[in-house]
């Protein structure tokens, strides 16, 4: 005991809070109080009237001169087989057994009223030993589990800072893709603007309405295909059933007086006698040669697609007859020039909006290029604010909870099962059916006072001082009542559980979990530090 080093003095002993005060050793525990402190008496109750202005004091002694103030917790038992403790000067001598802090029965020391206590040290020491090892056990597990939390909440936010490392590279260079893909798509567009686009001459509107056709035309060939598939099942499932029943006629016993069967076979034979179509194989054949696309009686389409030039065409298509060279040349000025003449409104722009003549190819594929670069970059933007905001968000001590995040554990407690999944969810479940009621979503990480008393035996349990809590808000709404809300306080163990839960209000719920990640943490209110939760 750290009051043990005031006793060592064989000869003298110096008052506690007053040590200008000494006296031989003989009188300490001489069940006289000697010191104004009570600091002699450790072993007696002799002290234990004092107060600062106690008239019973040793002679010499003046009210206010010296600390009159008990320097002792109390009794003090040395429970020799297990840990010495005080108990309080009140309990000492009242005829009651203490063996919770005094099992060594010396604070009975007078037997009032012939009760005597017996020295039980040996036993309680043996069971608080057994049960301190498997505390130490359990501790030592706990704080291996925590190494292990630890290392794993640093391996996914190592996995975080890498992709956002990666992220930011692929953006630069999804950028300078759009970047050069708009710079492409501005270019063909004006390329194409230069292109000259034929009218709907000889030919135009029928080469439109063949292209129709001929796509309506397949359309109906792909449904006569299926139409003959589902045709020749069935037809496959006629057969067979014929074939059962006429067997079933062949093989009944007529002598077998059954209305249902006579009924069935008189049924069988009536339908036998019915005069059905016969498949008729020539027609199929004649549908198979005109289905054929390369068969002789197959609508030609190019015949359709294809429209005749115009001496107009072979006008403007006259560079074709120059060397290679110059006509590069003439193209790319005759180009330049109508783009030219079309953005100062000298000549129409036949791809504008207003324009019935339809996209070339080349501006779809170059926008559908640009539309898919500037959709894989918007992805990786969004993916990268959401880690940047994952490296801001609390996790708590050593950013611990990082991996835990949605572990989920359960308990049965009466008539519902409550789950709870660390930093997402509080869940209600009844036993009996119906729905699972939300008690509420991860709203913050808070560090509250907790004042439970001492911790039990087995350590499952919360004790005193400051705790790390977990806040969920915005649950399901309470009928006549608020939205649910838990409070879960976190305790140290060897695994994730909980412990207990109560209804503190109406659908405000404690939930006391334990947990090894926070097993060892120094947890300080804030108010004492003046800061948030950096007291972590």
């Amino acid at each position: 005991m750290q009051l043990a080093k005031f006793y060592k003095d064989p000869e003298t002993f110096a008052c506690i809070s007053n040590p200008s005060i000494k006296i031989p050793v003989a009188r300490v525990n001489d069940d006289y109080c000697d010191c104004p402190d009570g600091s002699d008496e450790p072993g007696t109750s002799a002290c234990s009237y004092l107060s600062p202005l106690s008239p019973s004091q040793p002679s010499g002694f003046k009210a206010g001169d010296l600390n009159t103030t008990p320097a002792l917790p109390g009794f003090y038992c040395k429970n020799k087989g297990h840990q010495p403790s005080y108990i309080p000067f009140t309990n000492v001598n009242d005829g009651v057994c203490d063996y919770e802090l005094c099992c060594d029965g010396s604070d009975e020391f007078e037997h009032v009223g012939g009760v005597k206590c017996e020295d039980q040290c040996a036993k309680i020491g043996k069971e608080w030993r057994k049960q301190d090892e498997a505390r130490q056990k359990s501790l030592n597990a706990a704080r291996q589990r925590r190494k292990e939390l630890v290392a794993e909440a640093g391996r996914l936010r190592k996995e975080v800072e890498d992709r956002i490392t990666t992220l930011k590279t692929q953006i630069d260079g999804q950028t300078l893709k759009v970047d050069s893909l708009t710079q492409s798509l501005a270019e063909i567009e004006r390329q194409e603007r230069g292109k000259v686009v034929k009218g709907a001459g000889k030919g135009g509107k029928i080469t439109v309405l063949a292209s129709l056709a001929k796509d309506r035309i397949q359309e109906l060939a792909d449904n006569v295909h299926r139409v003959r598939n589902e045709r020749d099942a069935a037809r496959g499932k006629v057969d067979e059933l014929e074939a059962m029943l006429k067997r079933f006629k062949e093989e009944y016993n007529p002598n077998f007086n059954d209305e249902g069967v006579k009924r069935a076979v008189k049924a069988w034979e009536d339908y036998a006698a019915q005069e059905r179509p016969t498949p008729n194989e020539a027609l199929d054949r004649d549908l198979d040669e005109i289905l054929k696309p390369d068969s002789d009686s197959a609508i030609k389409w190019e015949d359709f697609e294809t429209v005749d030039e115009t001496d107009v065409d072979v006008l403007y298509k006259f560079e074709e007859y120059l060397p290679v060279p110059v006509r590069d040349w003439v193209d790319t000025k005759l180009r330049d020039l109508r783009v030219l003449l079309i953005e100062n409104g000298i000549l129409a722009d036949p791809h504008s909006s207003s324009s019935d003549t339809p996209e070339s190819k080349v501006v779809t594929d170059a926008k559908s290029q640009l539309s898919s670069a500037q959709r894989e970059l918007d992805a990786d933007k969004s993916e990268l604010n959401k880690h940047e905001d994952d490296l801001q968000k609390d996790y708590g001590p050593d950013s611990i909870f990082r991996a835990l995040a949605s572990t989920c554990i359960e308990t049965d407690s009466g008539e519902y099962t409550y789950e709870h999944c660390f930093l997402s969810r509080t869940t209600q479940k009844p036993k009996k059916g119906g729905g699972h009621s939300n008690m509420g979503n991860f709203a913050r990480i808070e560090i509250i006072a907790v004042d439970d008393g001492p911790l039990p035996p087995d350590g499952r349990g919360l004790g005193t001082g400051a705790r790390i809590a977990l806040k969920y808000e915005g649950g399901g709404h309470c009928w006549n009542g608020p939205n649910r809300s838990t409070l879960v306080v976190l305790g140290c163990a060897d695994k994730e559980e909980i412990w207990k839960i109560t209804e503190e209000e109406k659908c405000v719920y404690r939930m006391e979990v334990g947990t090894a990640a926070v097993c060892g943490v120094d947890v300080r209110m804030p108010e004492a530090q003046g800061e948030g939760h950096d007291e972590l």
